[in-house]
């Protein structure tokens, strides 16, 4: 019986080493592991990929001219009546706070809603909140392949007014880099300081 204990004890100890190798590896090979703070982040090679949109000016763009250096990509539509203003906001005054450290990020919001999304409605709403954030729109299938690309949700109210609809959307934003792609995302309920404090460090670990 003691002889079985023993071996119990070193097959459980074996396997506590092997997982603290495989952990401290995985971190090792993680040169974000420090500034993480969602579960996801760690293994989201499937988050963003390639797109073809157009911008405010009515340019045709794809993700290389979008997403030349840290970006914060953010989905909803210029009608929606509360959650995208705040959290476009949220975002500009996180992109302020990273400016006054010297770390420039740009803020791009990306429409889920191109039948009423121009390109002109997509300049003035994101002017208003931050004059580097970039707008952009184009056909339903455009947005509809970015949205899947990204792994977000969106759907139209078919019950609504025609007109004056609303879209549910999810809501979080996402962190890219040109050279890393996805590395993390913020939900709506982190605060612009904590926010910024996150992505200063994912930019001093690209560096």
């Amino acid at each position: 019986m003691r002889m079985v204990s023993i071996v119990a004890v070193a097959v459980v100890t074996a396997l506590l080493g092997i997982l603290w190798y495989q952990t401290a590896n995985k971190d090792a090979d993680d040169q974000f592991a420090q500034c993480r703070a969602t579960s996801i982040a760690s293994g989201a090679g499937t988050i963003g990929g390639p797109f073809t949109l157009v911008d405010e000016t009515g340019k045709t763009v794809t993700d290389k001219d979008v997403i030349t250096g840290p970006t914060l990509v953010y989905f909803g539509y210029t009608f929606c009546p509360d959650v995208c203003p705040l959290d476009n906001a949220r975002n500009a005054e996180a992109v302020e706070l990273l400016e006054k450290m010297g770390k420039i990020v740009k803020p791009v919001f990306i429409s889920i809603d191109p039948e009423r999304d121009t390109p002109q409605a997509m300049a003035e709403f994101t002017d208003y909140l931050h004059p580097r954030m970039l707008g952009l729109t184009g056909t339903p299938e455009q947005s509809k392949a970015a949205s899947k690309a990204y792994h977000t949700y969106f759907k139209k109210e078919e019950d609504g007014d025609p007109e004056y609809y609303l879209v549910d959307h999810s809501t979080q934003t996402y962190l890219m880099f040109p050279e890393h792609g996805f590395v993390d995302f913020f939900r709506r309920d982190e605060t612009a300081e904590d926010m910024a404090k996150r992505v200063a460090c994912f930019v001093d670990a690209a560096s």
